[in-house]
Formats: structure tokens, sequence, C-alpha cells
């Protein structure tokens, strides 16, 4: 019986893929990793029995990236990084071993068929699965062939089992497009990003942005931000004037007419118009147009349309709405959401998608008539080749899917239910008036047949006054003729969904990609999304594409970078070498990085204007160790400390709050130390901001704090407050906080775990000695008399915090459930210790020691 590999992109998809295959019948485990599930069940496999085994992966199994030396901002020059530079793959996520977990399910196996998501990422992540798992799996007889491809568009029994009986081969072109993009985006916007933020940041102190980045998509869409916003800020209005006219057809009615010249711009020549038509007393009918016209159908919905419609009609961003849609996919309620079709094809089961929605109370009827009556076929769209339009694949009820859930799917399924309804109509009534020598025109419309409005209101024919009955000759008498002074208005901030079609039109992203460029620069300060969200570019964006736009104009329009997505097209059709068009861009490009270097002083005089050099900005917080100076403490993105004089800057570590640490000094340098703290439920640790930059020891790394220093005698470092090893990661070592106290507590110094312990002691001290049991350092602990919790009004005792009894009772965890080595094993009742208070367990043989404080050290650093 020959063993089949099946591997799909997630592990809700595996499961709905296996669920289906297997008839409901199969068998589930957990894999190696964790994360992803194996469903296992016996079929037939192209003729003959076979065993199945499906499982998947979390996404791309790799990432490009530079090799180790190349990743260092100090060491390297970013012009290297265009062509000498080499880059290697290296797994996406280390923490889910994901090549290990595919090799181990992949031995033996005789065949694989690759269930990952049908567009250009999902054949890329197929060659990923490939690489891993051809080496371990059975070699084939011949020309046997072992690899297939199952092309699917919804999560549906048919769909699926249809992909099953009819499997192909991965797509090598399009795997080596997704390849090409990598390399071009990691080496272009790496060498850019490094440059401007190291220039920029090492001048200018209130940037508020931890990161000034360069991307080949990415800033072409910050560009079309900020040409509104250049257009709002030139737009100058102007006065104009419009003539207003009002008829009474009948006594208590009247209607407002609209002047056919609309405007003019001259306050002498309206007065004169007015003055003329101010002489007429009636208005005199000249013609009478009725026609009937009709409003179309939407186009089935594509990826692009889903997105401009949830950012401008729900109010979600790109980001969210893409996300959601893709839970949706994955649940099986609608079909692929990534796709530039919106032409379905004509063997789509159109029918079949709408009677699955025939008993929503929503649209029911709607649906009961069409199913009866017949539907339309949908409007032919364009056809892009990928997936049909995204479509709804089963019913759903606002309780199954909640919130913004529902709402992304209602308006899926009623933009669905409209392709295949009847075109609105109505009838457009014309009025031409004459009034003296002027002209005057007034448009009614009546709706005739409703039709797709009903199921999306929205876009209904609005309520009008009727227009009265008349005919050419009519003579209606005049109400009132008035001169009204208007001014012309600059046009808003771009919304999402204008910057979307913007997109789109200059070929700026792919339809996945989109909401990820989007998502960047409002992740970079660049631009703020405000109400109705429209994206304001902030000071530094504004700056950074004048600034492009002075130096090279080709950074920052989308001409270039749409020049480079057709060449990406032709190598996923296999029309284009890729090697060719990897070396022919990143040449452009490394001529242009040249020239932005030797130009960047024409940005830098944009940035003086706009930013405050870093002697002006910040505050002063802790002295220098060269000159004894005060360093200022620069709050904003990314927090560093800056010293004027000597004109050095030291990086902090982001995301808490710094503080002078009462004044005591770095015994290496004579720098002052500071206290990082992430808020009084986190940690904090004391560092020097010199070794924090310059290591002091081999064996640390930069952005170590005194709670990972290995300086033998300095009372603020691990050799000194380390206790033990960490109750939860492999190499951390918890570290007294000697700051916490009266709520004293412990953190490792790798992960996120604390231990609170001994609250209200008056003072807690790391002693020399060790635990005979577990070799973690003892802990010398001082009570007042009237708090202590000791047994017999003791106030003083010394202990091993994990394994002394009197302790038991102190020590609590937070953030992840306790798990040190001595709580493992062991005879009799096993109590472990869990997120509320410590418990030593029973009886214990033979218990495994752990690792002590330096061991765990070494461990770390080796």
């Amino acid at each position: 019986m020959r063993t089949v590999l099946m591997v799909a992109e997630k592990p809700s998809l595996a499961q709905s893929i296996a669920k289906i295959l297997s008839r409901g019948n199969m068998s589930s485990r957990k894999g190696l990793n964790g994360a992803c599930s194996v469903h296992e069940y016996t079929g037939s496999f192209i003729g003959q029995s076979a065993h199945f085994k499906m499982t998947s992966v979390c996404g791309h199994v790799m990432t490009l990236d530079f090799i180790g030396k190349y990743n260092s901002w100090d060491k390297v020059d970013p012009a290297e990084l265009f062509s000498k530079a080499p880059t290697e793959k290296k797994e996406a996520n280390p923490k889910l071993t994901m090549v290990k977990f595919l090799q181990v399910e992949g031995r033996g196996c005789d065949c694989i068929v690759l269930w990952l998501d049908c567009d250009k990422e999902g054949e890329n992540i197929c060659f990923e699965v490939l690489d891993a798992v051809l080496p371990v799996m059975n070699k084939p007889r011949g020309t046997e062939r072992t690899i297939y491809r199952a092309k699917f568009s919804s999560i549906t029994d048919t769909d699926i089992c249809n992909a099953m009986n009819h499997l192909g081969e991965p797509n090598r072109n399009e795997a080596l497009s997704v390849d090409a993009r990598q390399e071009l985006d990691l080496r272009i916007g790496c060498a850019f990003t490094r440059f401007q933020t190291k220039y920029f940041q090492g001048k200018y102190g209130n940037l508020d942005s931890s990161l000034i980045s360069f991307g080949p998509c990415q800033t072409p869409t910050l560009g079309f931000c900020v040409e509104r916003h250049d257009k709002i800020q030139s737009f100058k209005p102007e006065t104009y004037w419009v003539l207003q006219a009002k008829v009474n057809p009948e006594k208590e009615s009247s209607l407002t007419l609209d002047w056919d010249r609309v405007r003019v711009f001259d306050r002498e020549v309206a007065q004169m118009f007015l003055n003329i038509t101010k002489m007429a007393k009636e208005a005199k009918v000249e013609s009478v147009s009725k026609k009937e016209k009709v409003k179309q159908r939407p186009l089935a919905l594509n990826t692009v349309e889903m997105l401009r419609v949830a950012s401008a009609a729900l109010g979600m961003g790109p980001q969210h709405a893409m996300q959601i849609a893709e839970r949706l996919y994955t649940q099986g309620y609608i079909s692929y959401p990534r796709t530039e079709t919106t032409h379905y094809p004509e063997n789509f089961d159109l029918k079949g998608c709408l009677r699955q929605q025939a008993n929503n109370p929503y649209w029911a009827e709607t649906v009961k008539v069409l199913l009866s009556e017949g539907i339309n076929r949908p409007r032919k769209g364009h056809d892009a080749g990928d997936h049909p339009p995204i479509t709804p694949m089963r019913a759903a009820t606002e309780a199954e899917l909640g919130g913004d859930g529902w709402r992304l799917y209602e308006y899926i399924t009623r933009h669905f239910i409209a392709t295949v309804s009847a075109d609105c109509k109505y009838l457009q009534t014309t009025i031409s008036f004459s009034i003296g020598p002027e002209r005057f025109t007034c448009v009614g419309k009546v709706v005739t047949s409703p039709g797709f409005t009903e199921i999306m209101p929205w876009h209904s024919i609005p309520l009008e006054e009727s227009l009265p009955h008349c005919e050419k000759g009519d003579l209606f008498p005049i109400g009132e003729i008035k001169l009204l002074e208007k001014q012309t208005s600059p046009p808003d901030y771009l919304t999402e969904a204008e910057l979307i079609t913007l997109m789109e039109k200059h070929g700026i992203g792919t339809d996945a990609s989109i909401p990820v460029h989007i998502n960047n620069i409002c992740q970079r300060n660049y631009v703020t999304v405000e109400s109705g969200r429209r994206l304001k570019p902030t000071n530094l964006g504004i700056v950074l594409v004048h600034g492009y736009y002075k130096i090279d104009a080709e950074l920052v329009l989308p001409t270039i970078r749409s020049a480079v997505e057709k060449q990406l097209n032709l190598i996923a059709l296999g029309k284009a070498n890729y090697h060719q068009v990897l070396e022919h861009t990143l040449d452009i490009f490394k001529r242009k990085f040249h020239y932005f270097v030797d130009s960047i002083a024409g940005m830098d005089e944009l940035m003086e204007v706009s930013f405050s050099p870093l002697a002006a900005t910040g505050k002063p917080l802790s002295r220098c160790g060269k000159c004894h100076r005060f360093m200022k403490y620069i709050q904003a993105k990314p927090s560093r400390l800056h010293c004027s004089h000597c004109d050095d800057t030291y990086s902090l570590p982001q995301n808490g709050t710094i503080k002078l640490y009462k004044e005591l000094r770095c015994p290496l340098d004579d720098f002052e130390l500071v206290l990082w703290s992430s808020g009084s439920r986190g940690k904090s640790y004391p560092l020097c901001p010199y070794c924090y930059n310059h290591p002091p020891f081999r064996d640390m790394k930069k952005g170590m704090g005194c709670n990972e220093c290995t300086h033998p005698t300095c009372q603020h470092s691990l050799s000194m407050l380390g206790i033990g090893q960490c109750v939860e990661c492999e190499n951390g070592v918890l570290v007294l906080d000697s700051t916490s106290g009266p709520k004293w507590k412990m953190a490792c110094n790798k992960c996120n775990v604390i231990v609170h312990f001994f609250e209200n002691a008056h003072k807690v001290r790391v002693s020399p000695e060790t635990c005979d049991l577990c070799e973690a350092a003892l802990v010398d602990v001082d009570f007042n008399k009237a708090k202590s919790p000791l047994p017999g009004d003791e106030t003083q005792h010394s202990g091993c915090v994990f394994c002394d009894p009197v302790f038991q009772d102190l020590v609590e965890l937070k953030h992840a459930a306790m798990r040190h080595p001595m709580h493992r094993g062991g005879q009799g009742k096993r109590q472990g210790r869990g997120r509320g208070k410590g418990r030593r367990p029973g009886g214990r043989l033979n218990p495994k020691k752990p690792k002590d404080k330096m061991a765990a050290l070494a461990a770390y650093f080796v």
C-alpha cells in the first residue's frame, strides 16, 4: 500500500480537506511542532489503495535573508547589499521547526499532493515543501510520477473532490516570480532603509519613527498620499456665482431649476444675468423629454473591490478586511479571497451557490424569486486566469460569524446575489425652461424596475419630488430668482478606497500585497488614519517624498515599480528569464542608490526645516562616562541617549520607560546606569548605555542589560543577582529585580516569565551559596516583624526559592505555567507549580538536577 503525504497551507485547511476526502472517517494527532496536526485515513489514489497523511504548514516555510555578517548595520556598507551580499533561505519561524516536522512526516512516503493556496505565493510554498520532503521520501521507480498539485478555489465537497480527481503539477515559473520579488524587495529595501535610517536618526531627534524605511512598493504608495496633500496645500479657493430659479407649477408647490450655464466667475456678469432674468414674469417650457435608463448590476467581486468597499462602507482597514476574508475562506464560508478575476467561468454553479442562501431571513425572498423566475447571467468581466470571483459558498448567520466577520460575509453575499439579479431600470424626465434669454433645466427619475437595488439598497435611485405634468409652451409663474455666491473647495485627503484604486491602476503591488503596503506606511508613522478612513501624511512622510522628488523622482513615482511588476508577471508566464530580470533591476536600483547617497544633502535641507537636531531635542537624564556631562534622553521613536559634547548616540531598549538608576555608575566605563521598565506589572532591569551598545565581554551581545552582564563582581550583574534557570525557556536565567521591593520579583532575562515572591519583605538578597538539591542560588529574606509571614514570628530566613518548604506559599508565577525541573517526576502526590501559589511536589526519587545559573549562561552563549 502506497503512502501519500498531503500538505495544505494552514492547519484549519488541512483538517477541512481531510474531513471531506475521508468522509469524516479519519484519525488525528498533533505533529511534533505542536502547531500542525496530522490527519490519517485510507482510500484509493490513482486506482490503487493508499494510506493518506494530511498535514499543513503555517504559511511560508522559508524566508530570504542575508547571511550572518551582512545583517550588521554597523559593519556593512549598504551599497554591498545590491550584489556582493550573499542571501540564504532560513526557516521563516524557527520555533515551529517546520522543516524537521515535514521530514518526519514525509519519511517513507511514496507520493506528495500539494494543497497549498492556488496563487503565486502558494506555488512558491509548494517548492519550499518539496525541498524539505523530497530527500526523505521513497525514491520513484523509473519514470513514476510522485509530485501532484491540487487546484481548488473553495473548501466545498464538490471543489475539493474535483481537485483530487484532476491533479496537476506545481508551477515552477510562478514560484520563481515570487523568489525574484522577495530578493528585489530585500536588497533594495534594506540598502535604502539602512542608509537613510542611520543618516537621519544620527542627526535629528524628533522624527518619531524607529525605522525610516524605503520599499519599492511602499514608497510610491506613500507618494500618492503626499501628492494629494500637496494639491490640498496649493489649492486657492475661487469665488463663483450661480443663478437659482424657483417656479410654482401649483399654488402650494415649488420647483427648483438648475442653470444651464452652471456658474460664472465674474460678479458683474452674474449680476447682469440676474437683472435680465428678473424682467421675465413667467418661465416657459421649451421641451419635455422622457428616456428609459438602466443602472447596471455590479461586476462579480474581486479582491481589490472587496477591500475598497470594506474600507469605504464598512470602516475596516485593508489588512483587517483581508484577515477576516481569509478566516471566512478557511472556514468554508466564501471562495478564495485573493483573485483579480471579475468573470464567472461558463461551468460555474451559480444556481447551487444561490440555493445555499434561500433560507437566510435577510434575503430569502429575493433569492426565491430569482430561483423561480430564472437568474440573469452575470456581466462579462475580466478573466485574469487565477480564481473565480469571491462568492459565498455556504449559508451563515450573524451568531455564527459575529461582528466584522458577518458584516463582510453579508456584503459578499449581497454582492453575489446582485450580480445574478436584473439591472435597475428607471424613467428619466428632463424639462427645459426659458426665463428671458436664459435656459434652466430640472430632472426627475422614477424607478420602473428596482432589479439588483433591492438587495443592494445603497445603490438605489434616490426618491425625488415628482415633476409636474406639462407640455412644450406651458407657462409657470416664477417664485424667485436669486444669485448664490459660492467658493471652489479643495479635494479631501485620499481614502483607503481611493488609494487602493490608484495602486491597482498603476500596478503597485498585487491584490495580496496591497493591504500590506498600506499597513506599512501607517506603521512607519508616515501617514495617520483620520475619520472616514482618510490617510493624512505626517511631517516625516511629506519630507521623505519631497526629498525623493528632489533627488530622483523615479524612487517615488509608480512608473518604475509598475515596469518591474510587469517583468515579474512575465517570469510567472515563462516569458522572461529570472536571473536576467533580477540582474537588470538590481543594476538600475544600484545606480539610483549611489546617486541618492551622493545627493542626500538635498533631502537633508528639507529635514532641517521640519525637524530638530539631536542636540536640541530631549531632556538631560544621565551622565556620559567620557565627558561626565549630562546626556539627553530622546523619547521620540527610537528612544535613545545623545551626548552633544562627545556627539555620540546610544540606543536603548524600546517600548518602555527609562529613568535614572539611583545615580549609580558602571564599574567598567563610569557611565551612569539607567533603569528600563515595561510597567508595574512587567519587567524592569538596569543597563549601562555604553555596555548596551558596546558589549564589554566576548560572551555578550549588543542590546544586553545588566541582567545579562557576566561581570564577576558588579552588584547589578547576572553573576550577582541571577538565581536559577528559567522555569519556562531553555536559555533564560531568573534574575532578582532589586528595584521591585516591597513587591519583590525575579524575571527571566530572556522570555516574559515573572515570579513574584516575598511581598512586603524589608530586604531580599541573593546569597553566594547554592541549593544542594537544585543548585539554584539561595535567597536571604528580611521581613519587618509586624508583617512577617515566617513561622514562629521569625524575621529572617535563607533558603531556595524552589525547594524550601518555608518559601512554598510565598512564590507566585505570572505570564506562564511554572515548570521548574524540581517539580517534574517523583512518586507520591505530585502537585506541579501552576499559575497560582507554588507547591512542593511530594516524595522524590533521584530528581533531575537543573542547570545552575552559570551553566544556563554557558548554554545561552554557546
